[in-house]
């Protein structure tokens, strides 16, 4: 009696494993026949189905079943994000330094300007003009 209970736990073991494996795997990467195709076979033979999904039906070298879709990495993974944030960091100290820059020749512009200006107020109060 437990033989049989151990066994029949074998069995829906392998055939839900070899089942979710099927699923999970990319239709373009199964061997053999189609996907759906193989999901009918463990439906209709699920022990023998499982054992020739793993080995036939299954893709070679693989672990487990790449995603689809990429898992969106934190920023600090993320290289692109990384090198942008660089990119814009230098870009920002290279706007203020040359802000600074423009205030600075703006107030020597000025200075400049109240000097020419003084020295002509001096020239017409000599008359020299």
């Amino acid at each position: 009696m437990l033989f049989r209970v151990a066994l029949a736990v074998a069995v829906l073991v392998i055939f839900v494993y070899g089942l979710v494996d099927v699923i999970r795997t990319e239709g373009r990467l199964t061997r053999g026949i189609s996907k759906p195709a193989w999901i009918i076979v463990m439906i209709i033979l699920p022990v023998l189905g499982a054992i020739l999904w793993l080995l036939i039906g299954r893709p070679r070298g693989t672990g487990p079943v790449p995603q689809a879709y990429p898992h969106p990495s934190a920023p600090d993974d993320d290289p692109d994000f990384l090198r942008n944030l660089e990119a814009r960091r230098r870009n920002q100290a290279e706007a203020e330094r040359l802000r600074k820059l423009k205030e600075d020749l703006d107030a020597k512009s000025r200075e400049n300007d109240r000097k020419g200006r003084r020295g002509t107020d001096e020239h017409d109060a000599d008359g020299l003009k």
